[in-house]
């Protein structure tokens, strides 16, 4: 009884992803699970809510951070963290007393702040040089202050209230600074801090030191920061069990440029933009590569998913494809492991289901919150076996296929028995967690994010347009396998199905007078008929009839849909549109790398080259070239710079994943590695490339390294090597 009076009073808030300040201009490292973001001088502030700090397993271990020169904020005058696990910045100093003037001129003191991440021994090491520029010998204090309250993410992002944090504590030791709190789960946190040299003075969580530096010389100071858990909050039993089967990670723990490029293909052109495009989407994949029982997946972003998760994992793996396809099997396995295997209302469990979420943070290991894992999503499903399928198609290999029939058998009979609760044919969802986890189970799932044309909430149950999109295209793609397989029946069932889907479909979505695919199906399948962005999901899949993708195509690219940035979730003549809505009229860069797929599969090149453009000159605009989650709808005109969305996380899994996507898509590569052939299909390039070498590209047990080419009338492809057996077919006029 005592469990549900709790479980009651923790009803997690998803009407938007986060109620936290700004996060968008923050300092972002991470290793493994551990990952730190800071603003740009490197503190963490004390004062307001943010969402800065030190993370691991779902906790904020540290969350004040604050350096200070005579009670004095530096100034940051640079900050940089492009490798991914270690960030350096440069900060100048405050007016500061000195031994040789009562006060000494700003900016004579230069602060090196130089941080690195090991995730593997959960530590944090800060190196602080102070150089003396001035002429004469500077005595500085320095203090560094502290504080760790081991907050569950979910409170850190405002979707949960804070909880009393009995038992939490900090003491000084020989030197050391520690903090510490039993959780509701019985596990001990602990952040501990180690200094070199020892401070001279401890008040609470401050350390304070007296600096003397000579003129032109250099002090140091370093920090080292380790976390602790007892016992430790390892992986799910069943998941460890399980890491003999899986192949091995095939990357180095500290992962070097080359490392980046090991058996992944490798993009250069003759304009240098585009080719660091794809090595800061590399680098931040890389980034985001985690392990779970010997097997990778992208966590889906930094800060609020550093975790698996279904959609966001998987989608990852598609768009990467071309580049790596080792992920996506490993992404396939870990997800299978999981796949639900009762019927469970609180973690929204469903014999088949493939999981929405895995948290392993305090609540939900006390079993207050449903994460362990939470099953509330609609498409993940039906997403894991297009993957399974589209790694088919890539590796030529009916191996996973057959490692994973029994979970592939099982997630089509979750479409069929679960996911049509209505009994109409569609697949939708109507949330019967009493948590309040999720309302909306698409990847539009903020709590307003599903609208009618009056601005009002749709009524479930609920049928999103491109969920169905998602339906048809993993029963087609299944039903080839499973006709290679030798299981033409089942085949033959699959594709009746989807025959009469996409008839369904086709009348019961579509809107004459919008003149696209409406948003949704509600209760009574009444429409909710707004423009938005999802049907382009629906030419993905190859669900649209010709005439009815074409003028989906028109609608998307009308301004009050695409900004100049991109195609934004919602138009702005909607009722419900707002530029800095989570779904309600951002872009979102993996949207648009789906729909610009989808327009070249139906043979709309010219509006997807645009849509690809739009997206590489955004990326162009934000810092390390790093497409973040989404950003706002305003329009190219409105501002010539893409304006940030607030808390986007960033790096994020399929928003890195969408310049390799859409390079994969304008190039026009299609394998058919079980016919050892890879078709170029109506290639193009962006307008300022006129050369474009993709070596190391990987179709079955073959790789081929091509050269595409401007010529006067077309995209020359020059064939430079093939390693293995493999036909290149140019194909200028397929579809």
């Amino acid at each position: 009884m005592q469990l549900e009076s709790d479980r009651k009073q923790l009803v997690l808030s998803h009407v938007a992803p986060s109620f936290t300040a700004p996060i968008a201009d923050s300092v972002v490292i991470k290793s493994e699970g551990l990952f730190f973001l800071t603003a740009r001088d490197g503190s963490v502030p004390r004062r307001g809510k943010h969402g800065l700090g030190l993370y691991y397993h779902d906790c904020r271990y540290l969350d004040a951070y604050e350096l200070r020169l005579r009670g004095g904020a530096p100034r940051a005058l640079v900050a940089t963290a492009s490798q991914g696990d270690r960030a350096v910045l440069e900060l100048t100093n405050p007016d500061a007393n000195t031994k040789h003037s009562a006060r000494a001129r700003h900016d004579m003191l230069g602060i090196r702040w130089e941080r690195a991440l090991d995730g593997a021994r959960l530590t944090l090491t800060d190196t602080i040089l102070l150089r003396n520029r001035g002429q004469h010998a500077a005595t500085v204090a320095l203090t560094l202050s502290f504080r760790a309250r081991f907050e569950d993410i979910f409170v850190v992002r405002g979707m949960l209230p804070p909880r009393p944090r009995r038992g939490l504590s900090h003491v000084w030791a020989d030197g050391a600074l520690v903090f510490q709190y039993k959780g509701v789960d019985e596990v001990e946190r602990r952040t501990s801090l180690a200094f070199s040299p020892n401070p001279d003075s401890t008040t609470a969580a401050t350390a304070t030191w007296h600096v003397k530096v000579a003129s032109r010389r250099t002090a140091r100071i370093t920090v080292a920061i380790s976390l602790t858990e007892t016992p430790n909050v390892s992986e799910p039993e069943h998941i460890v069990s399980q890491a003999k089967k899986l192949p091995p990670a095939k990357r180095p723990r500290s992962a070097t440029a080359s490392d980046l490029r090991a058996g992944q293909t490798i993009v250069e052109g003759d304009e240098p933009i585009l080719g660091r495009l794809i090595d800061r989407s590399l680098a931040d994949l890389q980034m985001l590569r985690t392990n779970i029982g010997g097997a990778e997946f992208f966590a889906a972003g930094v800060p609020w998913f550093v975790t698996l998760f279904g959609r966001d994992s998987i989608v990852t793996a598609l768009q990467m494809l071309a580049f790596d396809s080792r992920i996506a099997e490993q992404t396939l396995l870990v997800l299978a492991r999981y796949q639900g295997t009762r019927v469970d209302s609180w973690r929204e469990e469903q014999p088949g289901k493939v999981l929405h979420e895995l948290r392993v943070d305090e609540l939900t290991r006390a079993n207050l919150i449903p994460y362990s894992p939470y099953y509330g999503t609609i498409d993940a499903t039906p997403l894991f076996l297009v993957l399974v399928a589209r790694h088919a198609a890539w590796t030529g290999s009916m191996r996973l296929f057959d490692e994973l029939r029994e979970n592939i058998d099982r997630a089509l009979a979750w479409i069929t028995q679960y996911g049509d609760i209505s009994g109409d044919g569609y697949v939708a969802y109507d949330s019967s967690s009493k948590n309040g986890a999720l309302i909306n189970q698409g990847w539009k799932d903020s709590g307003d994010a599903i609208v009618n044309a009056d601005g009002s909430i749709v009524v479930p149950p609920v049928a999103l347009v491109e969920v169905q999109a998602y339906v048809y295209r993993a029963k087609r793609e299944i039903a080839d396998l499973l006709r290679r397989a030798g299981d033409s029946e089942r085949a033959a069932t699959l594709d009746k199905e989807a025959d009469a889907l996409r008839k369904r479909f086709n009348r019961d979505f579509w809107n004459e007078s919008m003149g696209s695919y409406v948003l949704a199906l509600q209760r009574d399948n009444r429409p909710a008929a707004v423009v938005s962005s999802n049907p382009g999901h629906a030419l993905w899949c190859g669900i649209a009839e010709p005439d009815k993708a074409r003028r989906t195509m028109e609608r998307l690219m009308r301004d009050d849909m695409f900004s100049g940035w991109g195609i934004r979730t919602l138009a702005t003549s909607e009722e419900r549109y707002d530029p800095i809505g989570y779904h309600l009229g951002t872009v979102w860069p993996h949207d648009n790398s789906i729909i610009a797929a989808g327009f070249r599969r139906y043979g709309f090149d010219a509006p997807a080259q645009r849509v690809i453009e739009a997206t590489v000159h955004a990326a162009e605009q934000f810092e390390h070239l790093r497409l973040p989650e989404l950003f706002a709808g305003f329009t190219s005109a409105e501002f010539d710079v893409p304006v940030h969305y607030p808390v986007a996380d960033h790096p994020q899994a399929w928003g890195a994943g969408s310049i390799p996507y859409m390079l994969t898509t304008l190039l026009g590569l299609e394998p058919d590695a079980f016919a050892n052939q890879l078709r170029i299909v109506r290639p193009l390039l962006p307008p300022s490339v006129n050369r474009l070498d993709v070596r190391q590209l990987r179709v079955g047990e073959a790789t081929v390294d091509l050269r595409l080419r401007r010529t006067a009338h077309e995209i020359a492809v020059d064939i430079l090597r093939v390693d293995g057996e493999l036909d290149v077919i140019v194909d200028r006029a397929g579809s």
